[in-house]
């Protein structure tokens, strides 16, 4: 149960006493979270302070190490929102020879999606699909871009090295995220309606931070 009772903590510990707490209470619940899964399910559980999280969140075998091994390569972000690209952790990222993107509101990528009637996190995907990059994609709005993925798959365009997909929302979110699931790119998707760019950035900057 949450404290409604002061608890003075030094700024500096502010992060550190969250995670404590997240730990404790997801133990109060007969949950124990071990591997490299237990930072970023924590992470997102402190960015939301939503404990489901701990039972929504599915990862591809190998996950977290396969999307560290592609971050030391020098691997690219590639986000949906700019909202989630500002989140993720850009100097760490860059450490490693990484850099983070997103194409939403480039003017290239509008004209084309009003021209065609589609998002324009269809035609974003597509942009980043033809960069000579290696990419982990980290959705958290738009479940059209889970589904374009997963068609480039399909037409065996073009195969996405990871994918982090949790989009939020009603409306082909449930879809979408199942069909990464059942696909063969590696992925950190979170099952439901719940997600969004701040769980997006969040997953990206435990996979940084766990390095």
């Amino acid at each position: 149960m949450a404290n409604n009772e002061f608890e003075y903590v030094r700024p500096e510990e502010i992060e550190k006493r969250s995670f404590e707490i997240i730990t404790k209470e997801l133990e109060e619940q007969g949950i124990v979270l071990t591997g490299d899964k237990s930072p970023v399910i924590k992470r997102v559980i402190h960015t939301s302070a939503d404990f489901s999280y701990a039972e929504s969140l599915i990862f591809s075998p190998d996950a977290v190490k396969k999307a560290r091994d592609l971050i030391r390569d020098g691997a690219w972000i590639v986000t949906d929102t700019n909202m989630a690209l500002s989140g993720i952790n850009k100097k760490r990222l860059a450490m490693y020879g990484g850099e983070a993107r997103c194409f939403m509101a480039e003017e290239d990528v509008a004209k084309e999606a009003r021209e065609r009637g589609v998002t324009r996190a269809t035609v974003s995907m597509e942009y980043a699909a033809k960069l000579d990059k290696r990419i982990i994609f980290a959705i958290g709005n738009a479940p059209t871009a889970l589904i374009t993925l997963n068609q480039l798959i399909k037409d065996k365009v073009f195969i996405p090295d990871f994918i982090i997909g949790v989009p939020v929302g009603f409306v082909n979110v449930v879809y979408s995220k199942e069909l990464i699931i059942n696909g063969n790119v590696p992925y950190i998707v979170n099952r439901g309606r719940k997600g969004g760019s701040n769980i997006a950035a969040a997953i990206c900057n435990a996979l940084l931070y766990g390095m």
